[in-house]
This record gives C-alpha cells, structure tokens and sequence, in this order.
C-alpha cells in the first residue's frame, strides 16, 4: 500500500518522508514547487528524496482540482495520507491573502474530498498550526481551549482546515488527526522562519530586527520529534465512533527568543546585531504546548531541546550555504 504525502518537498514533508522509505513504506509525494522561498532548497530535499527506494512523484498543486483527480484515480492503493501541503507564512497571509485561502482551504477540500471516495482509506493526518490559539492567554494551550481569535489570515485559513475536517468526518466517516505544530525548527528548514533569518544575518554580519526586546516567547520544537509524532499518529487512527480528532504537537516548553538568539550567537561565533521593534499585529506574545494527548496516544515525548537542535541547524546551515565553512 501506499503512502501518499503532500507538500513533501517542503521542510517537515521532506523529512517525514524519508523517515517513512528509512522503514520501508511506499510513498508517494505530491507538491508544485513554488517559488515563496528558495526553489533550489525545495529541489535539494526533493532530489534526496529521489534516490531512495519506494519514492514516486507528482507535480501539482493540491488546489488543482483536475490534477488532484487524476492523481487519486490511478492511484487507488493510497491508504494514507499525510497532507502537510500549505502556503506558509504568518506576515505573508497579510499581504497575499488570497494564496493562503486557495493553498490552505481549497487545497485541503480538494484533498478531503478525494480522500473521501479511496476505498481503502485508513487515516488522513494533516498540517494544522499552534496559531489557532491566536489570542489565547491560557497556557501551555490545549486542545479544548477556545480557537475563535486568530490574528492573522494564515491562522484563520488553518482553522477553516479544522472545521472542514470535522464535517468530513462527520458526513462521510473520513478518519482524521489534525496536528497543531508549534514553531518547528532543524536542518533542511525554512529559510522565512524567525530562527533562519536570523542566523542568515548573523552569520554575514547584518542586522536583526528583535521584536518587544527579544521576550516573545515561542514553543520551538525540533524536526526529528515532529516527525516521531508525525509518524506515531499516523500509526494510530481514530476508531469510527469518533473519527476526528485535534492533537498538539510542540516541545512543551517556552522559550523567549533572545534566547533563541544568543545560542545562535554561540553556535555561529558571532555577535547580533539587534535592531528593536514593536512587535507586529500578527504575532502573538506565546506559544506554550500541551503534549498530554498525543503522549497517551503514542508515547510521544519531545527529546531535543533548543541548546542540543540549534547546534545541529547551524551545522546543516553552514554546510548548505557555505561547504566547509
């Protein structure tokens, strides 16, 4: 049978991926390539990808309903689904919004629906995000807390996804796990993230811009445990009595992001250069994870704290843009 993961050039498809072919399954990867970051790194990861027994691919965008349709037709064998396909980006939403809308609802209705008529469908896990807490001030956040206050547009397209999920679920019997990531950070990563920016910066000797003096705070999770959850919840599906569920996925753990900076600083051997801002509309002051259920799921519990994962980055970042740096 088939494992079909969508987004799997991008930074948490690629590393669950290879995770999956490492143990011997059949993957099938879907993503268009686009070009809202670096399309050489999404290239790279693809090409690792390419070498490993058991791994096909298919170009397309997941909002591309004609596309996606011929894909699910001839690929009847999938029987599950890991739908991490999304256009990412907090601030980005605030200026393109209409991609967020046919990236993130379009695209996962087109991947729900398809989903829906696959006869041999065992668990559909998607990319859900920690910022459908949005205003919430009661932390760590859990998953029964109230997630009607997003602040950005990303935020509320993540959870549209979740309201979709659950009536899918509900009409049609389609077995769902929603993960909400929390800052995921580690080789191989996005180079728009917070973490990546700032060591780019450093590294060149440039100047960061430090929001409220460094005291957001951020539930900065590292990729090898993303992907142990990943992995564990799609191991693990939902029973039919009740086949919609919302799970955590973060570090259980926050920490402020001067923090975050000075281990930079340390692992790149170089001072920041810290330029002060008010903190934007979009961001929130914290993230902090609750991991209770997906522990009692699937015994997941987060391994590898900020002081051990930034060292490990910042030897993959050397390597990528400078090779024996």
């Amino acid at each position: 049978m088939t494992i079909l993961v969508t987004g799997v050039a991008g930074f948490i498809g690629y590393h669950v991926a290879d995770a999956l072919l490492a143990r011997g399954e059949t993957v099938l990867g879907v993503d268009d390539l686009n070009d809202y970051y670096a399309v050489t790194l999404k290239e790279a990861r693809l090409g690792r990808l390419r070498e490993r027994r058991g791994f096909s691919f298919y170009r397309s965008d997941v909002a591309d309903r004609g596309r996606m349709e011929a894909l699910f037709a001839g690929e009847a064998g999938i029987d599950r689904i890991v739908h991490l396909a999304a256009q990412a980006g907090v601030r980005h939403s605030l200026v393109d919004p209409f991609a967020y809308v046919q990236a993130n609802v379009m695209g996962h209705l087109v991947v729900l629906e398809a989903a829906r008529h696959l006869p041999g469908l065992r668990h559909l896990v998607y990319a859900s995000s920690s910022s459908v807490y949005g205003a919430n001030r009661r932390t760590p956040f859990a998953e029964g807390d109230r997630v009607d206050t997003p602040l950005s547009i990303y935020a509320a397209t993540k959870r549209a996804d979740e309201l979709m999920s659950y009536a899918y679920g509900h009409l049609f019997g389609v077995p769902q796990t929603g993960l909400r990531f929390f800052t995921v950070y580690g080789p191989w990563g996005r180079p728009d993230m917070a973490y990546y920016g700032f060591a780019r910066a450093i590294a060149a000797g440039e100047p960061i811009t430090v929001y409220d003096g460094g005291r957001l705070q951020r539930d900065f999770t590292y990729i090898d445990d993303i992907v142990a959850g990943v992995v564990g919840c799609l191991e693990r599906p939902p029973g039919a009595a009740q086949p919609v569920r919302l799970l955590n996925i973060g570090n259980n753990r926050s920490e402020r992001v001067d923090t975050l900076i000075t281990l930079l600083e340390r692992a790149l051997g170089r001072p920041a250069i810290r330029v002060e801002a008010e903190r934007p509309k979009a961001d929130v002051e914290e993230t902090y994870a609750d991991v209770d259920a997906i522990a009692e799921l699937t015994g997941f519990r987060p391994t590898t704290p900020l002081d051990v994962g930034i060292p490990r980055f910042v030897a993959w970042f050397r390597n990528w843009h400078q090779p024996g740096w």
